[in-house]
């Protein structure tokens, strides 16, 4: 008998948002702590891209935070911003390598919900045009929901950023149906030609189940990370996000 050869682990791209990083230090309107040394602390754990979100509100990071950043990485930055003119032009001048679309009110504390793509045709079709013709990938943060993953690919975007918020915050039955929302969308997403991404509230904890879905092939993850930063530092709490990841590639 021969032996059945071993199947390649599947690779689950890690992006760490180093937002929060910025937040403490806008709290002083200092200089500590540094979100480009952040991002290179994340690139030595293990981040394969490092994910920022430029606010209307400036509310964590600047816009002299784009180059620093992007220098001390060394690794794609994923760029999330609303559809502001304003940002629109910032990006079609920093040329991230990704940029991912979301809704944005100055209210909330953190994005609450996905971008309603098929509401908004008419303003995210000349944004996507423009941003790919710079040669840059676009993703839109939208719910696990038909509507809107038909009207992403629709418009012509890269990649969808299933918004997990919902599965996150939930427990149980719910939990689980959730996930299954977020397992169809995915497979609908990729049978329409898009490449699958997920990210918000996800955890050391809960992250496991969404990149066992086949179609998921990255996560953006924020909060959690910086959190455990505190503790044990960025490279480490990277370190830990990664081995999560990789168990569920298996």
């Amino acid at each position: 008998m021969t032996a059945r050869a071993a199947q390649p682990r599947r690779q689950i791209f890690l992006g760490v948002n180093i937002d929060h990083v910025a937040t403490v230090r806008q709290a002083r309107l200092g200089f500590n702590p540094d979100p480009a040394e952040a991002a290179r602390e994340a690139v030595l754990g293990g981040a394969d891209q490092i994910t920022i979100h430029l606010r209307e509100d400036r509310r964590h990071i600047q816009d002299s935070d784009l180059e620093p950043v992007r220098r001390k990485a060394g690794v794609p930055i994923n760029l999330e911003m609303a559809l502001n003119p304003a940002i629109v032009k910032i990006a079609l001048s920093y040329k991230p390598e990704k940029v991912c679309l979301v809704p944005e009110r100055r209210r909330e504390l953190t994005t609450e919900g996905g971008l309603h793509a098929a509401a908004q045709k008419k303003r995210l079709r000349p944004v996507i045009a423009a941003l790919r013709d710079k040669g840059i990938s676009v993703s839109l943060f939208i719910a696990p929901d038909e509507i809107q993953i038909r009207a992403a690919a629709a418009l012509g975007a890269d990649a969808v950023e299933l918004h997990t918020g919902t599965y996150a915050e939930a427990s149980g039955a719910k939990q689980k149906k959730e996930l299954l929302r977020i397992r169809n969308s995915a497979r609908l997403a990729r049978k329409l030609g898009l490449m699958v991404h997920a990210g918000h509230g996800l955890d050391y904890r809960n992250t496991a189940a969404i990149c066992r879905i086949l179609e998921i092939e990255e996560v953006n993850i924020g909060h959690s990370i910086v959190a455990r930063a505190l503790s044990v530092g960025m490279r480490r709490a990277v370190r830990e996000m990664k081995q999560v990841l990789r168990a569920a590639g298996r």
